[in-house]
């Protein structure tokens, strides 16, 4: 703590205030932060991260085992391709006879890509095999990506992929959108 002197009178009767010390004791200072430190510590709730659950594919069986590929009818698929500037499209067609007629331009919005999947799995020949196969371009954002996942929880489609765009897609995407070729 800071030290308090007293005065002291000298020999001509003159009594004077010695000069005050100026150093301070910091050690209550130090106490008392660690102790707000602490109490904020212990008082805060800390944020839960947001967690996006992701089906993952089995492992893959040994080669010992022949394992049959099952053939997905096309209306039992559908294929969304996710493009730039916000664009989603969308066919339910066979992707190397592809042109840009059935490739059909949608949004993000429920009456959007979420009414299509509900259709296109009410069409299905068999609605428990129904596959949604998402193939993002180069031009789709990151966000574009996650939007169609959110969808695949909202409408409860249990069987979806991510796979890369064939380049006659590319072709028909940039066709439809009035992208020029990039060669």
């Amino acid at each position: 703590m800071a030290q308090i002197e007293e005065k002291q009178s000298n020999d001509s009767g003159k009594v004077r205030a010695k000069k005050q010390s100026t150093a301070v004791d910091m050690t209550p200072l130090a106490d008392l932060g660690f102790l707000l430190i602490t109490f904020f510590m212990f008082t805060t709730t800390f944020s839960k991260p947001n967690v996006m659950s992701l089906n993952m594919p089995p492992k893959t069986p040994p080669k010992e085992i022949p394992q049959e590929t099952p053939e997905i009818h096309l209306s039992n698929s559908i294929s969304i391709i996710l493009g730039g500037e916000n664009t989603i499209f969308w066919h339910q067609e066979d992707k190397t006879k592809l042109v840009a007629d059935g490739l059909n331009q949608t949004d993000y919005t429920k009456e959007g890509i979420r009414k299509v999947i509900i259709d296109a799995r009410k069409r299905a020949r068999d609605a428990d095999k129904f596959t949604v196969i998402i193939k993002p371009t180069d031009d789709s954002t990151y966000e574009n990506l996650v939007n169609v996942l959110d969808e695949m929880e909202i409408t409860e489609s249990s069987r979806y992929g991510i796979v890369d765009i064939i380049e006659n897609e590319v072709n028909v995407y940039r066709e439809k959108s009035g992208i020029s070729s990039k060669n």
